[in-house]
């Protein structure tokens, strides 16, 4: 099976589409977004290299459509092994089901953490630890307050409130568009991140 480029940007899949396969990600990334009736989205996971989609897998092996979307983050190259070859493999071939299980489960522990993580965690906390994950090597983060808001299941306004009270607390430094982390120690602090 040939791998298939795919623009950053395009929509693979959203709620209500029936699932065409299961994909394979060999480079990029895929995000993958739940949006409530009143509008907030919050991101669920991303799909990297070697992971898996647990709402393509969901489909499958349930046989029901999407209840998320799924969007390029980036340039992405993908192969889509079709359903029946997919229930094959699964079936007859024990490293794959091996595999599968191991990445499912693991996807399984980052969405028991995002539980926990809007349920018991300050905005503080999860934005502080957004920041981090989200910075570049030179400590730059290009993101809007809305996708901020969405990254870590809030409101824009409650994270430009706080976006604010970190830059005045000297953590970071915001311009338009750009987010420079001045003190990434004490960020990571707040995040309870590892270092």
């Amino acid at each position: 099976m040939s791998a298939l480029a795919i623009p950053r940007g395009t929509v693979l899949f959203q709620p209500e589409a029936a699932c065409q396969g299961f994909v394979v990600v060999h480079k990029g990334t895929i995000k993958v977004s739940l949006t409530a009736e009143n509008g907030r989205e919050i991101v669920l996971y991303r799909v990297r290299p070697g992971e898996v989609c647990l709402q393509t897998f969901g489909c499958l092996v349930n046989g029901n459509a999407y209840s998320a979307e799924g969007v390029a983050e980036s340039d992405l190259e993908i192969e889509v092994i079709p359903p029946g070859e997919f229930h094959r493999r699964v079936g007859s071939e024990g490293p794959f089901r091996e595999q599968l299980f191991s990445a499912v489960a693991a996807r399984f522990s980052d969405l028991e953490r995002l539980v926990e993580d809007v349920a018991l965690s300050s905005v503080a906390e999860r934005l502080a630890r957004a920041l981090v994950r989200l910075a570049g090597s030179d400590g730059i983060v290009d993101a809007t307050h809305e996708a901020l808001a969405t990254e870590i299941g809030s409101a824009r306004e409650v994270v430009s409130r706080q976006l604010a009270q970190l830059a005045r607390d000297g953590m970071i430094e915001v311009t338009r568009g750009h987010i420079a982390l001045r003190d990434p120690a004490r960020l990571r602090s707040l995040g309870h991140c590892e270092e």
